[in-house]
């Protein structure tokens, strides 16, 4: 069995695109469901409802002789008066690894699907940077570092200081093996954040910073550990419930 030409290899995870993105994920689930289970058990369908995923969907098989007999046959076929475009999926889904593999090689699938797509994301700020730098007069690079225009004719006259809207925002730094934690109540020290963070791999240690509550940087052995301890920590409701953590990887 061969891939598709310039495709990805075969796998039992089917990637489909040009959906109808008005129909709802549920609608569309069932409609998915009643179509591609003639070609074999079906373990998992993911669509989401995020303006980059609509109009995709993911239908995972038992097998890749079910995936491979299904984009084969449903190619082009129409869903919704859409012809549907599929391939096999550049990666294995959570699905077929937590179904193949142990509880370790679904862990570390998950580790590297998180980091890729970090790494999706700071390219994703890298570029718009430097979209900004292009339409920047005379092509000069903003500069990131300055302060914002204060607004001395009135409160609502906007800053004209690129450089401020070309800062990539922190949810969207690439990973590396230093965390960036931030709203942590006054009373959380070295002992209960390592309470919270020591129980990832490469666990280095805490370090506060001098005059400045409520922030605290995380370092990890390598970006696995930092990235597993992001991922599981991130949103975490800290103190009576009220102070939500947040956790980002540290600015380079």
């Amino acid at each position: 069995m061969s891939a598709l030409t310039g495709g990805p290899p075969p796998s039992a995870t089917v990637y489909v695109r040009n959906l109808e993105e008005r129909i709802k994920v549920p609608q569309l689930k069932e409609a998915l469901t009643e179509l591609f289970s003639e070609y074999g058990e079906i373990i998992d369908i993911v669509a989401k409802t995020n303006l980059k995923a609509k109009g995709q969907a993911f239908i995972v098989f038992d097998s890749v002789e079910s995936a491979q007999k299904a984009i084969e046959e449903v190619q082009g076929f129409e869903i919704f008066d859409k012809p549907m475009q599929l391939a096999f999926a550049k990666t294995r889904s959570d699905a077929s690894v937590r179904r193949t593999g142990d509880e370790d090689e679904f862990e570390s699938h998950k580790r590297r699907r998180l980091a890729e797509k970090d790494k999706k994301k700071a390219a994703e700020a890298a570029e718009e940077q430097k979209r900004l730098k292009r339409a920047a007069p005379g092509g000069v690079a903003p500069d990131v570092n300055a302060r914002p225009a204060k607004a001395s004719r009135g409160a609502g006259l906007k800053s004209t200081n690129a450089g401020a809207a070309a800062v990539i925002p922190d949810e969207y730094l690439p990973p590396n093996k230093i965390l960036f934690v931030q709203n942590l109540p006054e009373e959380y020290d070295i002992d209960a954040l390592t309470a919270i963070f020591g129980r990832f791999e490469g666990f280095r240690e805490v370090r506060l910073v001098p005059g400045r509550r409520g922030i605290a940087f995380i370092e990890y052995e390598t970006e696995t550990g930092a990235i597993s301890a992001k991922e599981n920590t991130a949103g975490m409701a800290l103190g009576d419930g009220s102070q939500i953590m947040k956790v980002t990887y540290q600015r380079q």
